[in-house]
């Protein structure tokens, strides 16, 4: 059999930056545009809102909770201000990414399942728009287990955050480490439920494989607090996580 015309002979060796890079590239593809269409609106309708409302309230917030730091440390507020500032805009970004993902879920598992198409010549079996409605209770059943697993890893956070000092100091790194590997977690699933692998199996998978797992979500984690990028990321993030099943994954599932 020919090689694919999206094969690449190198492809194994993208980092997770590099598989990041290549779902921006995707996305752009004949064929794959049109469902590229509504993930990025519903992306952008909500992040729209929500960054409005988080640019708008931010420095009252930054400055409220630096307040709390004991005067013994009010040297450090220079350094803890913009520290603080990315843990609340990964926070509300990864919230808001959330909640996006849960609403345009079945579209971009629908994404996903055209992308591995195009890239590979077959995927999923029965995949036709009766099929994906079907399937719907299914794959919001499992943004509902992703959410489980989020919830009580996000609350112990959230309790380091507002512990004085070591939460200023230690909470923002521990938060963008976390907010990478949900990151990688909430995209790499989408081509991983198409084939219904299980979400435990999924974890592993990508626990043999950290460095690019923690530096494809981290790239998706950087670029969701970029204003305006941000809009675009999720249908990125969904091809790049596409990609990088194809090519890591699919294989042994």
């Amino acid at each position: 059999m020919s090689p694919h015309p999206y094969s690449s002979s190198v492809s194994s060796q993208k980092s997770g930056f590099g598989y990041f890079i290549y779902g921006a590239q995707l996305c752009l593809k004949p064929g794959i545009r049109r469902f590229v269409i509504l993930p990025l609106l519903t992306n952008i309708i909500l992040f729209g809102g929500s960054l409005y409302y988080l640019y708008s309230n931010l420095s009252v917030w930054l400055e409220n909770w630096l307040g709390t730091i004991p005067d013994i440390f009010s040297w450090l507020s220079y350094l803890l201000f913009p520290l603080l500032g990315i843990t609340i805009i990964a926070t509300f970004s990864y919230f808001f990414s959330t909640v996006a993902n849960w609403i345009a879920a079945p579209f971009n598992g629908l994404l996903a399942e055209k992308l591995e198409i195009l890239l590979i010549g077959q995927g999923p079996q029965d995949q036709s728009l009766f099929s994906l409605i079907k399937d719907t209770p299914r794959i919001l059943h499992r943004e509902w287990i992703k959410l489980v697993y989020y919830l009580p890893k996000a609350l112990g956070l959230f309790i380091i955050l507002l512990i004085p000092a070591l939460g200023q100091t230690l909470g923002p790194i521990l938060w963008f480490t976390f907010s990478a590997w949900m990151m990688a977690i909430q995209y790499c699933d989408y081509p991983f439920d198409n084939h219904k692998v299980t979400f435990q199996k999924m974890k592993n998978d990508l626990k043999a494989d950290k460095l690019r797992a923690y530096s494809f979500g981290g790239s998706v984690a950087v670029f969701t607090m970029i204003p305006i990028v941000n809009l675009f990321i999720m249908p990125i993030a969904v091809c790049g996580a596409t990609a990088m099943w194809v090519e890591r994954y699919k294989s042994h599932n």
